[in-house]
């Protein structure tokens, strides 16, 4: 085996780590904890957004509290387009 060919297979490698550890890094479910820090607003309002229905959230029994998660594919309409405005009902 020459240089180029080792070189070669050695950025095949460094591409596929890559693009594992960005796969491994993207959560399927995130707290709302974690959605704060990544909109840049207070866990208590992105509570608000879940429990008004401005955001798609499930509850998830964690012991005896109950905490909202939001889904990956929601997280990032969030980051793109905001939570859904308001709907006031009578």
């Amino acid at each position: 085996m020459n240089v180029p060919e080792i070189e070669n297979r050695l950025e095949k490698i460094e591409t596929l780590l890559s693009e594992l550890i960005q796969h491994k890094s993207q959560k399927e479910w995130y707290s709302t904890a974690d959605l704060a820090e990544l909109t840049g607003r207070a866990e208590f309002t992105v509570r608000e957004w879940c429990r008004l229905g401005r955001i798609t959230a499930e509850k998830e029994a964690n012991g005896r509290k109950h905490e909202w998660r939001v889904s990956h594919a929601e997280v990032q309409r969030i980051l793109n387009h905001g939570p859904r405005p308001l709907v006031l009902r009578n």
